[in-house]
């Protein structure tokens, strides 16, 4: 059985990020307003903090 994995828009990962790192919700809080899980929207907080610090998305991502 083959695993859906869900994409988000851009604009859906950067409202979420925003929504913790400048409106003040928690990781949970922004999970329960988006219906994302606790993992993914950790790791978009992280990259627009990265981001807001100067690094571009190719340094914040990994390349394994």
């Amino acid at each position: 059985m083959k695993k859906i994995r869900k994409t988000f828009s851009p604009e859906f990962r950067l409202e979420a990020a925003q929504l913790v790192v400048d409106q003040g919700y928690t990781i949970r809080a922004g999970c329960d307003a988006m219906g994302v899980s606790k993992s993914t929207l950790e790791n978009w907080v992280r990259q627009l903090r990265q981001e807001r610090q100067g690094a571009t998305p190719r340094e914040v991502v990994p390349v394994i």
